[in-house]
């Protein structure tokens, strides 16, 4: 009898033993890397060095900078990341150097037709505007559709409509032609002459040139962490050259554009965008992280250089965890982007290098 009890004792102890030693080897639990943080981007495409003047160069810098130092600034002084978002896009917005806003491309038919979208990673509630044209600053008035309608996305004369109704300084109304400048006008001049010409071949030709001029003054998105932990995205476009019959791309789609949650993830996308709708490209980040465990880097480029390269899909995220951990995947030669970490660390980049 005592025999059976020194064994039953010895097993007990084994046990406590073997589970005290699979306890200690455990991963530990991951830690805050910045307490608060933020990543833009300003489109991706055929960016590379050869193509770019000094000039050229020097203004993508000091723009990207000068966008995002106002949201990290909002961000430093204890500010909500939401506002960091608006702020930080409005920049670009106002910017004729990208496509959003001011800077917007032409529609076949010769207007610019605008897209954006926003997400709060705290309550998932979005906010969403497609082919709108009178509204300057896009990004504002989605926010507006999440926060003063029980709608998610508005299009075209009913968005437009809706940002009147508002009569809000915020949502300044202004006539289309605001929007225009000559070398996005003449971008759309050269597909619309090869189609003239009964050409398909060159017409093919000049819109892919023309997609190569816009992606180098491309969709802009900004993701950002609060000090409160709070996560915030938002994306805003002007489309694609000589879009027609009304087309919406992933920018104003919650999911493929523009995605926040504060359990895993923002994403902000850009590229060609019916592949990014395809592929749900911003949900999918959140989603690896959160039923697969991968972690911010593993999940963005999961998505960007496989998922998305396998349905022949181009272009780039920026994404920021709720730990501060940022990613600027693309699979593009380029990608306009920067972010900043709760150190006021700047990082300004352009080429694939």
């Amino acid at each position: 009898m005592k025999n059976v009890f020194y064994l039953f004792l010895v097993i007990i102890i084994s046990s406590c033993t073997y589970k005290m030693e699979i306890g200690d080897s455990e991963d530990p639990e991951p830690e805050q890397v910045n307490e608060f943080a933020i990543v833009i981007h300003g489109g991706a495409g055929t960016i590379k060095k050869e193509n770019m003047t000094p000039e050229l160069e020097l203004a993508y810098n000091d723009k990207l900078a000068e966008a995002i130092k106002v949201g990290h600034e909002i961000l430093k002084n204890g500010g909500d990341a939401m506002d960091a978002v608006e702020a930080t896009i409005r920049i670009m917005e106002d910017s004729p150097l990208f496509n959003a806003g001011k800077g917007a491309v032409f529609t076949h038919d010769g207007t610019n037709s605008l897209d954006a979208s926003f997400m709060d990673g705290k309550t998932l509630n979005a906010g969403a505007v497609a082919g709108i044209s009178t509204v300057k600053n896009p990004i504002s008035l989605a926010r507006k559709v999440m926060t003063n309608s029980e709608h998610v996305m508005l299009s075209g004369a009913g968005g437009d409509a809706f940002a009147k109704a508002l009569n809000d300084p915020a949502i300044e109304i202004v006539p289309n032609s605001y929007f225009f400048t000559q070398n996005r006008y003449d971008g759309l001049q050269r597909v619309l002459k090869a189609e003239a010409d009964k050409d398909p071949q060159a017409a093919v030709l000049q819109l892919q040139d023309a997609f190569t001029k816009d992606s180098k003054y491309g969709t802009v998105g900004c993701v950002a962490l609060d000090k409160k932990g709070n996560i915030a995205a938002g994306t805003s476009t002007g489309g694609m050259t000589n879009k027609k019959y009304g087309r919406i791309g992933d920018a104003p789609i919650i999911g493929s554009g523009t995605y926040a949650n504060n359990a895993t993830c923002g994403v902000s996308s850009t590229g060609h965008g019916e592949y990014f709708i395809r592929a749900q490209v911003a949900y999918d980040i959140s989603a690896l992280m959160e039923y697969k465990g991968l972690t911010l880097e593993e999940a963005t480029e999961t998505v960007v250089q496989k998922k998305l390269v396998d349905l022949g899909g181009t272009g780039g995220v920026v994404a920021l965890d709720h730990l501060g951990n940022i990613s600027m995947n693309f699979n593009t030669p380029g990608m306009y982007r920067a972010m900043m970490n709760d150190k006021g660390e700047l990082v300004v980049g352009m080429y694939k290098e």
